[in-house]
């Protein structure tokens, strides 16, 4: 039986039930008589009762309240059937394949109700899983702002319809007109993408692949057909390797379209057989920094010392130069547990190849990389047919000769020849400015897609979300183009279904997409089976020493420039430099001091810096600050490749564009020549303190002969004593004194985190996941250089000083204070190199908890220190008592400000935010939560199956350790018994940060063993 009550909400609505919808319709029904009022001078010089100013304003009050009850709910769409594989609140895990012409992972991407918010490594991938920092923020560029949106035809907005009728009638007539069609495309190892071209070419019998890479490992490729006779990179795995010597190979880098470290991490391990690593090199790397010994030495230096060694290894003879003799000396007392790599040049790989043919080296496995497929000849032959006009129309995949080619200028202008350009891009580049049509290009978590990275592995790719504009994958592109429009077989999703169960074989498409991996049947081994060594050896004679040589590389965080709109990566400071949104011209101390060039502090303690103009065989780059490089080779500079794009969205437009000085092939450049403009730039800075000023404490390390014949806690001699207090009853042990009442962790986990210092390469990864796990905002250069960056951990970078100087030892040698400290202050001329990632303690006894007037920060029965941001009022008392300085404190409101108009000033930059993790507001301090959200999910989907946390999952829960690819952070359970971290805790390498003001850390680090003899 229906109720026959009447429903009100008001006594309004109770005598008018139309009022509810009048109001929907105005918010405020009668506007408040405030002129009448206030305007009327009668009644403005009477006294007014209380009754009258509720008659004039109480209405409209009601008004407001009844509005806002009723207020509509906007951008909000509820699950009408909802996804049987979605439940609101729980993340989804999709394995798929990163790949964005430059980089390539097997990961596993983390969505949230439909959203990718996070990338991590697919540990079923092994070392091919492991991600870099541009992998890790690869999802934030999903959500670029400034992506082409539309289809474009002569300018303006079209549909797809109109673009492909378009296409389709210039393939028609260069078909007719017997004239080229050429699809100019990044390196792609898809053997479905392969298939279709071949297909499309079959209709279109005058289409060729012409592959064009912005950073195309010619020199490599090359030098790998001429050696193994296929156009195809080694890959090499360090793990059972004793020695490894590099000539400018940044391995840990981007060298050979992969990274070592994660087989370099293990092989380094600290023991018998550990690896030891000899870097000789100009400008300062990632993996010279990471060396045991590092010799610096100009380019031309360097290509006399490699053609030593290899007369010495290979041809019998003997090395004259003095760093060519030790080297030789050392790689023939290891042999095969050898390996050589060599960067730079053709020549230069071509005789590492030979050494390591000679030495027999077990670091070369047989498998090749097939990532990087440019062919300069190829590429130059494609130039022939445009200048020639014989091409009708060229298609280009998200790439912009342009901008990245030496001779961009000259491309632009023979595209005048070709009827029909088409850009498929995402962003208003030169190649989008230079085409007729535009369509924008699938992100690669909008894509379907298949890879062969290498011997024996097959990758799938898959779509994580809808496209979020209109934009449209190569591959659909051309199944439109050959098979026609609204054509039922234009569905690439079947397309790949059907052409990678040719590969799968026995195993089915889902299984294999949800695995991300599987082994291939492509059996296609690399073996030894010629080699120039004559041309080899009169390239490198024939490079010109000069006074100044150039050496061109790319950064940990831009690469070859794919991704420079991405905010994450152009705020992440370099691990060296230690200075983010630039790219600049590093330089020698005492080249610097040659030239006049200056780097200096102001009165705020930011760096400036001088400007020049670089001018290298003619080519001149203008205005490029400088930067004095500790550890840079005298006679040589370097500059970062990927910067200063133009038109490719407001962050990309940082730093300048060195392509026009790389020619491909060369990365060492003779004959570089600057000139000071007399202007100087102002760099953003992170860390200004080179050294570790003789807190030898902070960042320990001790050489291998020393680590294995010494007791860590010899009473004279041992390298990592257990710290003592001297008390009334004697000396004990520091971890046995406290001032304090112990906390109870015995009953549930107790969170642990550690960092091995040997592990660690600096390589940032950790450091944006973690920015993308805790919505840690963009601050910008500006914030930057005033030192209030928001990272919730860091990468300190420490060099060796001078002189290593003990206190005591100073008192002894009479040195005063400014004595000793410009001695600890200056760094080495070729110094080593520390990284230290640092991030909150975490401790047991926190001097933050102590200070804090409303107690926003308190300990946690796990062992984490908790912040309540709606408590905290920002005294900033916690920040001044910490003594690790890793609180920070939100000077402005970072999300939808205008001053900081990056990925969090607009809805869809918003959409990488993680749900679980609160947006900050100004004023409160923040800091790392060790990833709270994350251990508290794991265990409570464990206590709902009724079942024990296992250690690998609590090792996944912390960001940073999850993103690691060297195994150099390890987070568990210290009440777990089994678990890794409470193994690595009985290690003697342990140590903790500030061990001696007894704040009783739950992070602790692991001494650093250096592989040499000490002089």
């Amino acid at each position: 039986m229906a109720s026959n009550k009447i429903q009100f909400r008001s006594i309004h609505e109770l005598k008018d039930p139309a009022l509810n919808n009048k109001l929907a319709q105005k918010e405020f029904q009668e506007e408040i008589p405030v002129e009448d009022f206030l305007g009327d001078a009668e009644q403005n010089g009477s006294s007014t009762s209380r009754r009258d100013f509720l008659k004039l304003l109480g209405f409209s009050t009601a008004a407001v309240t009844l509005a806002a009850c009723e207020a509509p709910v906007i951008k909000t769409i509820p699950y009408v059937v909802k996804p049987h594989d979605i439940i609101p609140g729980v993340p989804n895990y999709y394995a798929s394949t990163y790949f964005d012409g430059f980089d390539f992972a097997s990961v596993l991407v983390k969505t949230r109700e439909g959203r990718p918010i996070k990338i991590d490594p697919n540990p079923a991938a092994g070392e091919l899983g492991k991600t870099n920092a541009r992998a890790q923020a690869s999802v934030l560029s999903l959500y670029d702002n400034d992506k082409v949106k539309q289809p474009k035809l002569d300018g303006k907005d079209e549909t797809f319809d109109k673009v492909d009728d378009f296409v389709l009638k210039g393939l028609a007539e260069a078909q007719s007109a017997g004239k080229k069609i050429v699809l100019l495309s990044q390196s792609f190892a898809s053997p479905t993408f392969k298939k279709l071209f071949a297909e499309f070419k079959a209709k279109y019998p005058t289409a060729e692949l012409v592959t064009y890479d912005a950073f195309p490992y010619s020199a490599a490729l090359d030098a790998a057909q001429e050696v193994f006779g296929q156009r195809a990179l080694p890959v090499y795995d360090l793990k059972g390797s004793e020695l490894v010597v590099s000539f400018q190979a940044d391995f840990l880098g981007d060298y050979n379209a992969s990274s070592l470290e994660t087989s370099y991490a293990e092989a380094r391990k600290p023991g018998a057989n550990m690896l030891r690593h000899i870097q000789v090199e100009s400008n300062m790397s990632l993996t010279g920094a990471n060396a045991d010994s590092r010799y610096r030495l100009k380019p031309s230096a360097i290509n006399k010392t490699l053609v030593e060694v290899y007369n010495a290894i290979v041809g019998g003879g003997a090395a004259s130069d003095k760093i060519a003799a030790e080297i030789v000396k050392e790689l023939q007392a290891k042999g095969s547990k050898a390996v050589v790599f060599a960067d730079g040049s053709k020549g230069a790989q071509v005789l590492a190849h030979l050494i390591n043919q000679k030495l027999g080296s077990v670091a070369f496995t047989g498998k090749a990389n097939f990532l990087k497929e440019f062919d300069k000849a190829r590429y130059q032959e494609f130039l022939g047919w445009i200048n020639a006009g014989q091409v009708g129309v060229l298609i280009t995949n998200n790439v912009d000769p342009i901008y990245s080619h030496p001779k961009g200028e000259d491309f632009k202008k023979s595209l005048t020849k070709v009827p029909y350009v088409i850009a498929v891009a995402d962003k208003k580049n030169e190649m989008y400015k230079a085409a007729k049509a535009v369509i924008p290009v699938a992100n690669w978590l909008e894509s379907w897609g298949d890879m062969e990275p290498q011997t024996g592995v097959y990758t799938l790719m898959q779509p994580t979300i809808q496209k979020i504009y209109k934009s449209r994958q190569i591959e659909e592109s051309l199944l439109v183009w050959k098979n026609g429009k609204n054509n039922a077989a234009n569905n690439y999703y079947d397309y790949l279904k059907a052409s990678a169960s040719s590969i799968l074989g026995g195993t089915s498409f889902n299984k294999a997409l949800y695995n991300g991996i599987v082994p291939s049947s492509n059996a296609t081994t690399l073996s030894y089976a010629g080699g120039n060594a004559a041309q080899a050896l009169a390239e490198l004679g024939n490079f010109k020493a000069s006074d100044l040589e150039l050496v061109l590389y790319t950064k940990t965080s831009i690469g070859d420039g794919t991704q420079a709109n991405n905010p994450w990566l152009q705020e992440l400071p370099d691990p060296l430099t230690r200075m983010s949104w630039d790219n600049y011209l590093t330089i020698s101390p005492k080249d610097a001091d040659r030239l006049g060039i200056k780097n200096d502090l102001n009165a705020r303690m930011q760096l400036d810096g001088s400007i020049v103009n670089l001018t290298v065989n003619g080519v001149v780059i203008k205005d490029v600050p400088v930067f004095i490089q500790p550890g840079q080779a005298d006679g040589s500079v370097g500059l970062a490749l990927g910067y200063g794009k133009k038109n490719s969205g407001a962050t990309a437009d940082t730093g300048v564009n060195a392509y026009p000085l790389f020619d491909g092939s060369n990365l060492v450049v003779s004959n570089a020549k600057i000139e000071k403009t007399g202007e100087e730039h102002e760099f953003a800075g992170i860390q200004l303190q080179n050294t570790l000023m003789g807190r030898y404490e902070i960042a320990k390390e001790v050489p291998l002969t020393e680590y294995l014949n010494v007791a860590f806690d010899d009473e004279h001699k041992g390298w990592n004593k257990p710290l003592e207090y001297h008390t009334i009853s004697g000396a004990l042990p520091a971890r046995k004194i406290d001032l304090w009442d112990a906390f109870d962790d015995t009953d549930g986990p107790h969170f642990n985190l550690s960092i091995d210092l040997n592990s660690c390469t600096g390589c940032g990864a950790c450091i944006i996941a973690c920015q993308a796990e805790n919505n840690v905002p963009v601050v910008g250069k500006e914030e930057i250089r005033m030192s209030r960056d928001m990272y919730w951990l860091r990468i300190d970078r420490y060099y060796s000083a001078k002189e290593k100087i003990e206190t005591k030892e100073g008192i002894e040698r009479g040195l005063n204070v400014p004595n000793l400290y410009d001695i600890l202050i200056e760094p080495n001329e070729s110094p080593d190199v520390i990284f230290q990632p640092v991030m909150c303690q975490h401790c047991n006894h926190a001097p933050c908890e102590t200070v804090c007037p409303v107690a926003a920060t308190s300990h946690g029965k796990q062992g984490q220190n908790h912040m309540a941001y709606n408590r905290c009022i920002g005294t900033r008392y916690c920040a001044n008592n910490c003594p690790y300085k890793v609180r920070r404190f939100n000077w402005f409101t970072y999300n939808l400000n205008d001053r900081f108009d990056f990925n969090m000033n607009n809805d869809l930059g918003r959409m990488v935010l993680n749900p679980d993790v609160v947006v900050r507001t100004r004023g409160v301090m923040e800091k790392c939560s060790m990833c709270i959200q994350q251990t508290q999910a794991t265990i409570l989907t464990a206590k709902r199956e009724n079942r024990k946390v296992t250690d690998n999952e609590f090792k996944n829960s912390a960001a940073c350790a999850a993103a690691c690819s060297t195994g150099a952070m390890t987070f568990g359970d210290m009440n777990d018994k089994e678990s890794e971290v409470r193994e690595l805790y009985s290690s003697n390498r342990r140590y903790y940060l500030l061990e001696e003001i007894g704040t009783k850390p739950n992070v602790f680090y692991h001494t650093k063993v250096r592989n040499r003899v000490e002089k």
